[in-house]
């Protein structure tokens, strides 16, 4: 599918070293008081300036103002590196170029495409929300605030990214590379976790009015900077997790029961604990308990993922 691509570019009369500001009025920290519009200023001209700097505009998503694309790119970019998204939103974007084809997809064919992306219930909350997308709005993407948040699954950061990114509406946008930014340029000295609500009032005071789409790329842009060459500032965010394991955790086990049951609709319950059970001998963890299996069948049943059907389960 062909997207419209949209200009990003953006000036600056500041300029970066490092991941450091260098400028008049250069605003390296934050000591709880408000800071004063010309330390905001300068961190407005740095962040075009990075923006320039380390600009990623080949990432194929960069650019669109088709809000269902965009939604797409948000959700996929939760919890997943760029790299692996690159892969996988232009192949899911052929397959359900429109919001109307995603509400009427077969829920497997869905959860095969997403298989590698990980945190498959991403998969079922972009169904739903194009579902509602269909019968609410239309079959398009609503550009409100509140009405974002009606869908199922969105939340302020996905509804942020959709309005600045799709629409170029001033909002509130809150990720791990935004955060990056923001710490590192006003809470360097910090010693307490920063919660978002501290970040919340400068992201809304900085934000570009003109182009809030190209400020935000380059927020992210810098931050990834930030997070590749230096140590990792969103690791002093109150909202910080570090992630866990994969291989052997909850997970690991949903995972490959639901690969086993999209491979095999129709399999029985007793067929899927075997064959689990088989997998986790040969990497050399125990066998799973009835009562564990139980559990993690009747959870991917009750969140939609399949029916369990007396002793089958199907897609």
């Amino acid at each position: 599918m062909t997207q419209k691509r949209v200009s990003s570019a953006a000036s600056s009369n500041a300029y970066v070293q490092g991941s450091t500001i260098v400028g008049d009025g250069a605003c390296t920290e934050f000591n709880h008081g408000v800071p004063t519009e010309e330390r905001l200023e300068a961190f407005r001209r740095a962040v075009w300036e990075a923006g320039l700097a380390y600009a990623r505009d080949n990432l194929p998503w960069r650019g669109i103002d088709d809000a269902y694309a965009v939604y797409v790119s948000e959700v996929m970019l939760q919890q997943t590196q760029v790299s692996r998204v690159e892969k996988f939103w232009p192949r899911f974007m052929e397959a359900f170029p429109t919001i109307d084809d995603l509400a009427h997809a077969e829920t497997a064919q869905v959860l095969e495409l997403w298989q590698g992306l990980g945190y498959n219930r991403r998969a079922l909350a972009l169904m739903r929300a194009a579902c509602a997308c269909v019968e609410r709005f239309d079959s398009t993407m609503p550009d409100t605030l509140d009405d974002l948040l009606s869908l199922p699954g969105i939340g302020p950061a996905t509804a942020g990214g959709i309005l600045a990114f799709a629409f170029q509406k001033p909002a509130v946008y809150v990720e791990t590379n935004v955060r990056a930014v923001f710490i590192h340029e006003f809470f360097a000295h910090h010693t307490e976790a920063v919660h978002d609500r501290e970040l919340i009032p400068l992201v809304e005071q900085t934000c570009s009015h003109d182009n809030p789409r190209g400020w935000y790329y380059a927020l992210l842009d810098w931050g990834a900077h930030i997070k590749q060459t230096e140590k990792n500032p969103t690791r002093r965010s109150a909202h910080y997790a570090r992630q866990n394991t994969f291989e052997g955790s909850h997970r690991q086990k949903r995972a490959f029961i639901l690969r086993t049951v999209l491979a095999h609709s129709g399999i029985s319950f007793t067929e899927v604990g075997a064959l689990l059970n088989t997998e986790e001998n040969r990497m050399g963890r125990p066998s799973v308990d009835q009562t564990t299996l139980n559990r993690l069948v009747d959870e991917l049943a009750a969140e939609g993922f399949f029916q369990r059907v007396d002793d089958a389960l199907q897609v």
